[in-house]
């Protein structure tokens, strides 16, 4: 990714720019900078900080850049927010989905979903709101539609089903993005026991196991033991 722009126009924005042949060189003289290195210190800032940390001016102080020197690889912020999150999600895992293996293939997927957003907190934000798709947000829903396709279901129910587990893995993951500090709150329940006995006697059984991971996969196979239940009554 070295810039994008259309021959004798300026640079290519919102799905333009994000579907777009980027390899082309913006107008002007061979520049130093980069589209790749361009993104790469933007995801890098929201990683640390968070999105609302990210600006141009700060991405150009990083870079050793002037900020319009930017604008000769990207048209405005947000177009540079769709590119970061596209790049973040990257293309989906090589497993192939073989008929009969449905199960395992969406679980390889699930789990890759949440560990995107567990590097890259930010992005559980923007994958819920009203935009363009990118390729390669665009390839791993096709990737999880070949995935179920392997069930033997019908088109929409393949469709269901996949928002069913993409809805679930943005929910579980949620907790963690957030960096939900409970403590108090668990405190708060603890001295009135007698209001929430069965909450306290959960609580003091989870207390010190810390294993977020465990509640992940405990419910992404009880939402795939329901798939597998409606599959069985066909």
């Amino acid at each position: 990714m070295t810039g994008g722009s259309r021959e004798g126009s300026g640079p290519l924005t919102g799905a333009e720019w994000l579907w777009g042949d980027r390899r082309r060189a913006p107008r002007g003289p061979k520049p130093v900078l980069h589209l790749d290195r361009i993104v790469a210190e933007a995801i890098a800032i929201a990683d640390e900080e968070g999105l609302a940390a990210l600006s141009m001016q700060r991405i150009a102080a990083r870079l050793g850049s002037g900020t319009m020197s930017l604008y000769r690889h990207v048209s405005t912020k947000d177009d540079l927010v769709s590119l970061m999150l596209d790049t973040a999600i990257g293309p989906p895992a090589k497993e192939p989905a073989e008929p009969g293996h449905w199960r395992e293939a969406i679980e390889l997927w699930a789990r890759d979903t949440r560990d995107i957003f567990l590097r890259h907190p930010w992005a559980l934000a923007l994958v819920t709101t009203r935009r363009v798709m990118g390729p390669n947000e665009t390839a791993r829903l096709e990737s999880a539609m070949a995935a179920m396709s392997g069930a033997g279901l019908s088109p929409r129910d393949v469709l269901n089903s996949v928002l069913l587990v993409n809805g679930y893995v943005r929910g579980a993951v949620q907790p963690s993005v957030d960096h939900q500090d409970s403590s108090f709150g668990h405190e708060l329940i603890r001295r009135a026991q007698d209001l929430f006995p069965h909450l306290n006697a959960v609580l003091g059984h989870l207390a010190g196991e810390g294993k977020p991971a465990e509640g992940f996969e405990f419910g992404l196979q009880r939402v795939l033991d329901g798939i597998e239940a409606y599959l069985d009554r066909g």
